[in-house]
């Protein structure tokens, strides 16, 4: 009875310890009797004793793998030390586990030798600024070497790139020579697009204002065109309603006197008489005393007061140069008509 109980507790016991549950995203390799059996995935799984062996747990998840600084050579024979990051992943457990003695050194030493090739065959400058050609090369090279080592590289990334300190110093005086450069040339174009629109602005205002010059002499030529064209047709208008009016003699006569009052003003040398002289010759006291015979009344030689014009209501501090010449010619020719009535 006490043996039955021992061998069942012993047949329980190798149960319990032989059954194995996978998790997701692992594979464990198995060999039996010291040879590659099976590839077990997640799940549960029961492995025969003694004749069966876990030899290694494969994690099926990517990894992120960041290898230490490497120094490298440029092509024109600078040192500099170059950080990267691999990504990759296991697609098959059992290469991953009978390829290659340990996986991640051989892929670092892979990618540090990997990454000495491809900057060797570059300058500096284009090291510098051909980042995503090294990842992509670096990415092809290694995922083909990988494969017999069942890991699948997905991305490699170059992390950081350190010049020596006295590449550094070089660079960065290049850098502020080259930033002052690009000064001097946005404050040369700046100056030539100021110049440029103050000239621009000058011709439009010059033009501007000699086209006002222009509009306003049209302007003050028609007016005084109309002004004349007015004058004349007034005095026509005059002569045809004379005519139309049948106007007797007499009153012609007594226009002419009229018209001799404001010749003869007081400040005349010459008076204009009418043609029929016989019938005004009791008029002749009055040549007497232009000639100065008699009491005579001096002649006054002064010059004729001229009526100030009258402000126009127009006109004030802010009115320009051409309003104002308006205004005078139009007192000149309103000054004028008033002279011929």
């Amino acid at each position: 009875m006490i043996l039955v109980l021992a061998l069942l507790i012993i047949a329980i016991y190798l149960v319990i310890t032989n059954v194995r549950i996978v998790p997701q995203a692992q594979a464990y390799v198995v060999e039996y009797l010291g040879q590659y059996k099976a590839t077990w995935v997640a799940g549960l799984h029961l492995k025969i004793p003694f004749l069966e062996k876990i030899v290694k747990k494969v994690s099926l998840k990517e990894q992120v793998l960041d290898f230490p600084p490497q120094p490298v050579i440029t092509k024109d024979n600078v040192t500099m030390m170059v950080d990267s990051v691999t990504y990759c992943r296991c697609f098959d457990p059992r290469l991953y586990t009978y390829g290659v003695e340990n996986p991640i050194i051989g892929l670092q030493n892979l990618s540090a030798t990997t990454l000495r090739n491809i900057i060797g065959d570059m300058e500096l400058d284009q090291t510098l600024t051909s980042r995503d050609a090294i990842n992509a090369k670096m990415q092809a090279i290694l995922d083909e070497a990988t494969d017999a080592w069942g890991i699948k590289v997905t991305r490699v990334e170059i992390k950081n790139i350190k010049p020596p300190k006295e590449i550094e110093e070089v660079m960065t005086k290049q850098m502020r020579a080259e930033r002052e450069r690009r000064q001097t040339v946005l404050e040369a174009q700046a100056h030539q697009e100021a110049v440029v629109s103050r000239a621009e602005g000058d011709k439009k205002a010059k033009i501007l204002a000699a086209e006002a010059e222009r509009d306003a002499q049209i302007a003050m030529a028609e007016g005084r065109a109309q002004s004349i064209r007015l004058v004349y047709e007034a005095e026509a208008d005059g002569i045809r309603k004379l005519n139309e009016a049948n106007a007797s003699e007499s009153v012609l006569r007594l226009k002419g006197i009229q018209a001799l009052k404001d010749v003869a003003d007081g400040r005349a040398t010459k008076i204009y008489m009418p043609t029929d002289v016989a019938g005004i010759v009791g008029t002749l006291g009055v040549a007497g005393e232009a000639l100065g015979i008699g009491d005579a009344t001096p002649v006054d030689k002064a010059a004729r007061p001229e009526k100030a014009p009258a402000p126009d209501p127009c006109i004030d501090d802010e009115t320009g140069e051409g309003g104002r010449e308006a205004a005078e010619t139009t007192a000149r020719i309103n000054a004028g008509l008033s002279g011929r009535k």
